[in-house]
């Protein structure tokens, strides 16, 4: 069964689940729940790499002097960081810019996220234009591809503290127009590509 595979590819180690990916449901409910298919169908590393989305698990604790987290920003590029703390009484406007996050867009460039506490998910197409959803807790940093589209929303938790790793100082997005699947497919052949990891940090 393909979802059992997922979960083994993804937790084998037995190590805290800060990553975990699953295909979504059509449901048009609050965009802060999971969101599964019933029955759940997850989705392991292997097909998020397919994607040209990379993961790793860190030591949030120690962000700030984390020699692996420094390797990964100077293989990738990523000069510019952003924090974003997101919670409601601590971000103005929180409501318009949670609805605003979680409007389909893609990239020029690619966006790596490392989520320093709180949780939340990143909506991601796949080739057949269907939604990936990843939830990301403490620890879990991904590399979204310049061109592939997405969206983020918190979860019921209603917070997430983030730094954002960009390769320029401002990455220009785009609201996904009203494209067919063949476009889609020519966006996959022009921006994403299957990465292997010779960082010496083990993706996750």
């Amino acid at each position: 069964m393909e979802g059992e595979r997922g979960m083994e590819t993804l937790f084998q180690d037995g190590k805290e689940e800060v990553l975990q990916a699953w295909f979504m449901d059509d449901g048009e409910e609050d965009q802060r729940l999971p969101h599964h298919c019933e029955p759940k169908k997850f989705v392991s590393l292997d097909k998020l790499a397919d994607l040209g989305i990379v993961t790793w698990r860190l030591n949030a604790e120690n962000h700030e002097n984390d020699e692996d987290l420094k390797k990964i920003r100077e293989a990738r590029g990523c000069s510019f960081v952003y924090t974003v703390d997101m919670h409601p009484e601590r971000l103005p406007d929180y409501e318009a810019k949670l609805k605003s996050y979680f409007q389909e867009h893609r990239h020029t460039n690619e966006e790596t996220s490392y989520c320093l506490e709180g949780s939340g998910y990143y909506d991601v197409r796949d080739k057949n234009d269907c939604w990936i959803r990843i939830a990301v807790k403490k620890g879990g940093m991904i590399v979204i591809p310049a061109g592939i589209y997405h969206r983020f929303t918190l979860d019921t938790s209603n917070y997430i503290k983030a730094n954002l790793f960009l390769t320029k100082p401002v990455n220009s997005s785009s609201d996904r127009p009203g494209d067919d699947l063949s476009s889609r497919k020519e966006t996959f052949e022009t921006f994403l590509r299957k990465e292997t990891d010779e960082l010496g940090v083990e993706a996750r």
